[in-house]
């Protein structure tokens, strides 16, 4: 695959002040720059992973996407122009804004701004959180992952699936149509839901602790309103987490615990399960979306859905014991 990672966002607002506390006291993240319309956040070793553009709207103005050098940013704008997709040389003034060596400008099918580039320049100083986090799992795996929605799949599906060489990971169709995408190990940096209407949907950042998702849910509960979607657990790629609302209009997934796959070897399936095994009680979807999401959760608990939860290797104790379930799992070989 060419495009490595979700490298950086570019977010618009109305209300400045309100990202500049909702990025750190909410998310943790580090604001690095901040002029009167823009401001800028860090969350590891990048300059920048996240630039909030203050002059007004809602959603993502950019979704920047990374490849490794200046080959495989040429072999990339090469194969958008063989597929008839428009392609623009970002401007060293706009590289320099990104805090990249060089970068490509393009629009998928939605109309949505994608910037490919490399180079994504790192920092001297050590990253520090906006509150008391143990950092992101970043990295070769990028920012975390995104979730558009769109009125149809079709044309995206070949966009990104096709053009963009983003490799499949799971979909499905119930309680709404689905799609999931990886570009390195983390189980999907792409998404795309079929609601019917073309928006962000949302943005997923992982945190090293699963106590720090706790506190940033409890963070969240202080303010009406923001929560958006309760604690669950996902079935694809087994991540804990809930979500709140931005100051930009989409939903910011906080979560622990996802699952790592082998690109090379991996096949897609229909997940036939739905979303989330528990939980993510969804305030979004309307009554009967709502209902049906419901019944596939209470299925999975009559059904015994389990997954093993996803750890860094040290970062756990053993506890003494057995577990039947698990004993049984591993004598029939389950992953």
């Amino acid at each position: 695959m060419l495009v490595q990672a979700l490298a950086y966002l570019v977010v618009r607002t109305d209300d400045r002040d309100d990202w500049a506390s909702y990025g750190t006291r909410h998310l943790g993240l580090q604001k690095v720059d901040g002029a009167r319309k823009s401001l800028a956040f860090r969350m590891d070793d990048r300059k920048q992973r996240v630039i909030v553009d203050a002059g007004g709207g809602k959603g993502i103005a950019a979704f920047g996407w990374e490849v490794a050098d200046a080959s495989a940013l040429d072999t990339l704008a090469a194969r958008l122009e063989t597929a008839g997709i428009a392609v623009e040389r970002g401007s060293r003034s706009l590289a320099a804004e990104r805090r990249v060596r060089d970068l490509i400008v393009t629009a998928d099918p939605l109309g949505n701004r994608i910037e490919i580039a490399h180079g994504c320049e790192t920092a001297t100083d050590p990253f520090v959180p906006g509150r008391n986090i143990a950092g992101f799992r970043t990295g070769p795996l990028g920012l975390g992952h995104v979730v558009l929605n769109v009125e149809r799949a079709d044309a995206a599906l070949a966009f990104y699936r096709d053009t963009l060489g983003f490799g499949l990971s799971d979909y499905y169709y119930h309680p709404f149509e689905a799609y999931f995408f990886h570009v390195n190990p983390r189980h999907h940096s792409f998404a795309m839901v079929a609601t019917g209407k073309s928006a962000v949907h949302h943005v997923m950042m992982e945190l090293y602790s699963f106590d720090d998702v706790g506190h940033g849910l409890d963070i969240a509960q202080t303010e009406e309103g923001r929560l958006a979607v309760t604690l669950g657990r996902h079935f694809g790629d087994f991540m804990t987490s809930f979500y709140t609302w931005t100051p930009s209009g989409f939903m910011m997934e906080y979560g622990w615990g996802g699952r790592a796959i082998d690109p090379a070897t991996w096949q897609p399936f229909e997940r036939k399960e739905g979303p989330s095994i528990w939980g993510h009680e969804r305030s979004w979807l309307p009554p009967e979306g709502r209902a049906a999401a419901l019944k596939m959760r209470l299925d999975n608990a009559a059904n015994g859905l389990r997954r093993p939860v996803q750890v860094i290797e040290g970062n756990y104790t053993l506890m003494p014991g057995t577990c039947p379930w698990w004993d049984e799992q591993k004598r029939a070989g389950a992953r």
